[in-house]
């Protein structure tokens, strides 16, 4: 292991203990993430969120009580040839022992015009679960960050009209015996940006056919997380409590003041309990 590799295993320890360390160990006990004996396929993109999730999930299996295996799992859609390399360079250089597999995603979804990210973002999941469940695993682990969960309400909000959040932990309703983590869900992304800085490391932006011609991903108008993005920004102005007010909405949702509610796929309101209550 080089130098370099040991400091940055040492900023997230010492450096960032208090904004990346506790808050990763904090969602892996609030929501019982790992379990003894688990064979987790953490999912590397290349960009900083998987990253830091990959050099995470090494410390915590290095340093906890639990014993579980690890697998760090990159799927090649059709990256750019230095795309990829920056890839594996980024994986020598944190010490991270990845395993690439490869896929024709980009050349399915380049002529889709309708939602091509969402298709694209759904056809990379599936291929992930069937690597890890094919390769034994009983989990993937995704890099959201505690930013994407407050962006996804937002966005469920109001273009969706519904109330909905990116759950910490998921099981997989088409790979049964699977299911997803999201170990950075209390994990701010400006900390994220803080580390990679710190460490002087450089992670692809955006590795899709799409945006890659942007200058800058936050250029991408289109995109309604940017958007989001953009309007917790300004409200943070106002009140810079904004973050974590929305995150604990979806922890306090009163259903006694909710006009419907979903549960199980059936759909509830509420002058089904209303005459009831008296």
């Amino acid at each position: 292991m080089g130098q370099q590799t040991r400091e940055i295993e040492r900023s997230i320890i010492k450096e960032f203990r208090k904004t990346i360390w506790r808050p990763f160990v904090s969602a892996l006990n609030d929501y019982a993430l790992i379990a003894e004996g688990d064979k987790i396929a953490v999912c590397i993109s290349g960009g900083k969120d998987s990253m830091l999730l990959a050099k995470c999930m090494q410390e915590i299996l290095r340093h906890g009580k639990m014993h579980f295996d690890l697998i760090f799992l990159v799927m090649d859609p059709g990256y750019r040839e230095e795309n990829r390399r920056l890839i594996e360079e980024n994986a020598e250089k944190l010490g991270i022992p990845v395993q690439i597999f490869e896929s024709d995603i980009f050349d399915a979804v380049v002529d889709i015009e309708q939602s091509p990210c969402y298709l694209c973002a759904r056809m990379r999941r599936g291929h992930l679960y069937a690597k890890a469940k094919e390769l034994g695993c009983n989990k993937i682990a995704l890099g959201h960050h505690f930013d994407d969960v407050i962006e996804t309400i937002l966005m469920s909000v109001l273009y969706g009209g519904q109330f909905n959040t990116m759950m910490p932990k998921l099981h997989s309703s088409h790979f049964e015996g699977m299911e997803l983590i999201r170990p950075l869900y209390h994990v701010k992304e400006e900390d994220i940006l803080a580390w990679r800085d710190f460490n002087d490391l450089h992670f692809l932006q955006c590795a899709c056919r799409f945006t890659e011609r942007c200058a800058n991903p936050d250029d991408v108008m289109d995109s309604k997380r940017q958007e989001m993005k953009g309007l917790i920004r300004e409200w943070r102005l106002q009140n810079p409590h904004i973050d974590s007010n929305i995150f604990r909405s979806a922890q306090n949702v009163n259903l006694d003041a909710c006009l419907g509610y979903v549960s199980q796929k059936k759909r509830h309101f509420f002058l089904e309990s209303y005459d009831k209550e008296e």
